[in-house]
């Protein structure tokens, strides 16, 4: 059977809007500037935990993505690689913390905070409360554990001196991250540098009440316990990449500030091996930390570098305002 010129037209009709959509699908795929999305890297402080859950969130609801950005987020192999590699150009964010930056810049790295994901520290002195203590002033004879050496060393030595104490009045060792098992094995009475949300959890787990003290309210100043960090090329030479993928984790943190259950549900579908009671009661623990990222008061850093300084933990201050990035 021949076909009409009617159908005919019709069928070359179709054809032509089917290359036509199918040209409009490849150029939506492309980003709203007429290019394929940019391929970047940001590299985690540590392995995936609660504490990351707007950067999961951004990228699985697409936030980068609306930005024109196909981010890689990776795990580092050890904790002090991500801070290195983005000095060394290797990778193009990272999350790090705000004294490893304010240390690193001390030393001629040129790495900047471009905003803040944890306002406020989560590192703290935790003991158990079956000790007795109500103050610091109380861990007078006691035995304590510490994690990164100098600087918990140092954070606890500026608690114990507001409480009144000398460093002779207390032991101190170092444990490592052998945080939670070396006080609930009695090695130690008390710890710093143990996190509130996650080695208090750990802890409470086992069947044992925690006591904690928060270090921003016993001598050391409010500091930001994560930062996003790039290097200061990358800020130089690409400002609206910057600037994208800010504006995607801004939203993946708003997102997981307003919509805490769907968004705990999104970072756990990604990773179904920290579907447990630890990372559940983690999140709900961090996600008041969350409020107010990412910004980042360059007072605040100001306020940190200075009591760094007065330490000796860094020998030289550098002016804030090349250690941070305002989005200006």
């Amino acid at each position: 059977m021949r076909m009409g010129e009617g159908g005919k037209a019709m069928i070359y009709r179709i054809k032509t809007l089917v290359v036509v959509l199918s040209s409009l699908a490849f150029l939506y795929g492309l980003a709203g500037n007429g290019r394929a999305a940019d391929k970047v890297s940001c590299m985690l402080d540590w392995f995936p935990n609660p504490d990351h859950a707007p950067v999961y969130v951004a990228k699985a609801k697409g936030f980068f993505e609306e930005q024109g950005l196909d981010v890689d987020i990776m795990v580092p192999a050890d904790p002090n690689d991500p801070l290195k590699l983005v000095a060394a150009g290797k990778i193009n964010f990272a999350i790090s913390y705000q004294a490893s930056v304010i240390t690193a810049r001390s030393k001629g790295l040129q790495v900047v905070s471009i905003g803040a994901l944890v306002q406020h520290p989560l590192s703290s002195i935790l003991y158990l409360k079956s000790s007795g203590f109500k103050t610091p002033a109380d861990l007078k004879g006691k035995r304590i554990g510490y994690s990164v050496e100098p600087l918990y060393r140092v954070l606890f030595e500026a608690v114990a001196e507001g409480a009144g104490l000398q460093t002779s009045d207390y032991d101190i060792y170092r444990v490592g991250f052998n945080l939670a098992p070396s006080l609930l094995s009695g090695k130690v009475d008390a710890v710093v540098g143990a996190f509130r949300n996650y080695e208090a959890i750990q802890i409470e787990l086992e069947g044992r009440e925690v006591g904690i003290f928060p270090l921003e309210e016993h001598g050391v100043p409010d500091f930001y316990e994560l930062v996003i960090i790039t290097h200061s090329k990358e800020i130089e030479a690409r400002p609206k990449r910057v600037m994208a993928f800010m504006r995607g984790l801004t939203r993946g943190i708003h997102q997981t500030v307003r919509e805490p259950k769907a968004s705990l549900e999104t970072f756990l579908k990604l990773h179904p091996d920290l579907r447990d009671e630890l990372n559940r009661r983690a999140y709900q623990a961090t996600l008041p930390f969350f409020i107010g990222s990412p910004k980042q008061e360059p007072s605040r850093w100001v306020e940190m570098q200075n009591f760094m300084l007065d330490r000796g933990l860094i020998k030289r201050i550098t002016p804030v305002k090349e250690m941070i990035w305002m989005g200006e």
